[in-house]
């Protein structure tokens, strides 16, 4: 199946991908906890892309794919569906470019186990439900791959631990994130709820964990930590 990606970000014409300052102080009407420069996304925010193409045909997308940048709602846009009803969306790194795929066969313990390392969206297996939670004001994320709600492994040790694994049926305090949306670099940073980290991508592992997704990061300090979100049609 050929995909479409559409980007989520608001609509620039070039993003800069320099972090903000490190020890950089936040603004002054900013929440506590919320890096500078980046503002926490509601569900009615992540909807369902339906404007014109903003920037051409990606590298890292198929040579048919059209990769497309739409305004968000609050910038420009007009919020049409929640997240849930969107469609799949792909995860994309900053730190190495690729896209999120959920490793269904690997074997435990680390089946499931989320890592950067597609060049595109081949199907599934890059392939992800945001599903936001009203009461909770938090995002759950189902892997398409294999159905199951990705949770952070608070308990793995070493390396694994904090990892991002799609393992769950049902989305609970191990399941839950926070997406942030930076307008200045037009990227994403998720954050966990259950250890209050930032998602990074860890491009200095080797072996079958090298790229894996984990939950442990205090603040989004640069590349590893910032995602793109697209929009998969087709």
């Amino acid at each position: 199946m050929t995909s479409a990606l559409l980007s989520l970000s608001a609509l620039l014409t070039a993003s800069a991908l320099a972090a903000p300052a490190a020890g950089a102080a936040p603004h002054n009407d900013h929440p506590a906890g919320v890096p500078a420069g980046w503002e926490r996304v509601a569900g009615a925010d992540l909807t369902h892309i339906t404007g014109a193409s903003g920037r051409q045909q990606s590298p890292s997308a198929p040579a048919s794919a059209s990769v497309r940048q739409q305004p968000l709602s609050g910038s420009g846009g007009s919020a049409s569906a929640p997240a849930d009803e969107s469609g799949p969306l792909a995860i994309k790194s900053v730190r190495n470019g690729k896209f999120t795929a959920t490793e269904v066969n690997y074997a435990a313990p680390n089946t499931g186990v989320l890592r950067a390392r597609s060049t595109a969206v081949t199907g599934a297996w890059e392939s992800f439900a945001f599903e936001w939670d009203e009461a909770g004001q938090t995002y759950a994320i189902k892997s398409l791959a294999n159905n199951r709600y990705v949770a952070v492994e608070k308990n793995f040790t070493g390396q694994a631990q904090n990892t991002l694994r799609a393992r769950s049926t049902t989305a609970g305090g191990w399941e839950r994130f926070e997406v942030f949306h930076n307008e200045d670099l037009n990227l994403y940073a998720l954050r966990s709820t259950l250890n209050n980290l930032f998602v990074a991508m860890e491009n200095s592992y080797t072996g079958s964990l090298q790229y894996t997704l984990r939950a442990r990061s205090a603040d989004v300090t640069g590349s590893w930590e910032q995602f793109d979100l697209y929009n998969i049609v087709g």
